[in-house]
């Protein structure tokens, strides 16, 4: 079972930092970022500033809260960074750690809904959030196992050599440099192929744990296990509730994935997760590069060396979330890379969270239907290391500056129909059939004799529909199984323990306790006896 610090606390430079502990993060399953020494931060001893406006509270300790809270504090502002958990908990403690410059949503796609120099601009942002990430390894001596690569995208058959040109097409027309090849580092047979120089890999805790570190350096503040429970706004300033503290500040960022509770994100983002395996070979057939294939969901690969010994990280299989069987997805995935490689072992199987933009695009700025001086950042489809380093500063920017070159179409508040509005459609008429259908699976059940030992099930009991998990102890933790955000009926995550929205991709633990927003409530508990 997964132990989670309720009490918060807080963290300055005056703390003791140490990385002892493993991380914690979102999911049952460990990625390689959690294992040994990863660069989870421990505070210890520290308080909060007393009677201080801040310039700016981010919440959300991923790669976009630090990223945004490091830069302001070195523009001279007085930030404070409030985590629900622990550094890196969420999808930035699950990414694959792919940094590249070509995006899930192509250039030729960005230019069908925004126009040339939407795409163009689209393209600037995402080479931009890589400049912003190797730039802050140099600047803050980051040992985060940084190494720049080439990419590869491959297609299969006729139909994806067809959507392969359009990449290439895409790509050169934003003034970006691509080749074709008959080289890619893949045992797979291919027809046509692509090759991008300049791509990139790191160690994505230790990237965070490294930028953490100067900006407490440079007098910021940092709350841990302090779930934000409310935002206040008076006048021209805003109160933050987290934990036990009320935190005055002049602006408030969202830099949780997903901004919490009933809000138009939860219409115009769709959740998604996202599957990986850490595997070592036999033969040493490990790829030098970023490998991407074309099929849907398409499949990924690349090598990490942990504490010297080399490790193919392959993902995919990809779907939205609380729909598919989890460790079905896991199992193809296995089969998918033992049929091409040559596996001695699996190491390490994850899975983590993304969510799709409606049209393409992430939103990232003022929060619509917010005071002034309330911002978010979402939407970054699997493409959240570039775009979670753009955001900090294109948020930092519309904070110090009050506009930034990227405002318009990046925009949270834009309505483009056109470009959006069959997926947005789609996928509003799924939340609605999940909202129905959803209610009518459980089963008739004694389920205090056939929930195995490690499993969750939707069962009635007493004619009351309650979400079940029996830990491996035998201990049986029942929940109301409607999610507190959109009342849809969750399902049950065999892989990550936990208990997944359908809807709008809302977590929560095996005690109800809420992992991944947009829910800001956990599920009720219920006492069986």
């Amino acid at each position: 079972m997964m132990f989670i610090v309720k009490v918060p606390y807080c963290l300055s430079m005056k703390s003791k930092i140490t990385t002892s502990e493993i991380a914690l993060r979102d999911g049952s399953n460990d990625s390689p970022w959690q294992a040994g020494p990863a660069g989870s931060v421990i505070p210890k001893n520290a308080t909060l500033l007393k009677d201080v406006v801040y310039d700016a509270v981010i919440i959300g300790g991923g790669i976009t809260g630090i990223t945004t809270a490091l830069l302001l504090q070195s523009a001279g502002r007085q930030c404070l960074i409030a985590e629900a958990y622990t550094i890196g908990f969420g999808t930035s403690g699950g990414t694959s750690a792919h940094i590249n410059t070509f995006a899930d949503t192509t250039y030729k796609e960005a230019e069908s809904a925004f126009g040339k120099e939407g795409a163009e601009l689209f393209a600037a942002a995402i080479n931009e959030g890589f400049s912003i990430i190797r730039e802050n390894i140099k600047a803050h001596r980051v040992s985060c196992d940084f190494e720049e690569k080439k990419g590869y995208v491959y297609a299969e058959d006729d139909k994806q050599v067809d959507e392969l040109q359009d990449i290439h097409g895409g790509i050169a027309n934003v003034g970006l440099q691509v080749r074709y090849t008959k080289n890619v580092p893949t045992p797979i047979q291919y027809k046509k192929a692509i090759e991008l120089d300049g791509q990139a890999q790191f160690h994505p805790f230790k990237y965070i744990a490294g930028l953490l570190k100067a900006y407490l350096k440079a007098g910021g503040i940092l709350l841990e296990n302090a779930s934000v429970t409310k935002v206040d706004s008076r006048d021209d300033s805003h109160v933050v509730r987290a934990g036990t503290f009320s935190i005055r500040t002049k602006n408030v960022t969202y830099a949780t994935h997903i901004p919490p509770g009933m809000n138009i994100f939860s219409l115009r983002c769709a959740p998604y997760r996202s599957y990986v395996l850490g595997v070592t070979l036999t033969d040493n057939n490990y790829p030098d590069a970023l490998v991407y294939d074309m099929q849907e969901p398409y499949h990924y690969f690349r090598t990490h060396e942990l504490d010297g010994k080399k490790c193919l990280i392959a993902g995919g299989n990809d779907h939205k979330t609380g729909h598919d069987d989890p460790e079905q997805a896991f199992a193809d995935l296995e089969k998918y890379v033992r049929k091409h490689y040559k596996v001695k072992n699996v190491d390490y199987r994850w899975s983590s969270q993304y969510y799709v933009p409606v049209d393409g695009f992430p939103y990232i700025g003022q929060m619509p239907g917010q005071d002034k001086g309330i911002y978010c950042a979402t939407g970054y489809n699997g493409n959240g290391m570039m775009l979670g380093s753009i955001a900090g500063k294109i948020l930092t920017d519309l904070i110090v500056d009050g506009k930034s070159k990227y405002e318009k179409i990046f925009d949270p508040g834009r309505i483009k129909p056109m470009a959006g509005f069959k997926e947005f459609i789609s996928e509003n008429a799924d939340v609605a059939y999940q909202f129905v259908a959803s209610r009518f699976k459980a089963h008739e059940v004694d389920f205090l004799k056939r929930v195995q030992k490690d499993t969750g099930k939707l069962v009635e009991f007493d004619g009351r529909q309650i979400a079940v998990y029996r830990d491996a102890e035998g201990n049986i933790h029942a929940l109301n199984p409607v999610c507190t955000h959109a009342k849809c009926i969750v399902n049950w995550n065999s892989e990550e323990k936990s208990w997944d929205c359908p809807c709008h991709g809302a977590r929560y633990d095996i005690d109800g306790n809420v992992l991944n927003g947009p829910a800001d409530k956990g599920l009720e508990q219920i006492n069986i006896e």
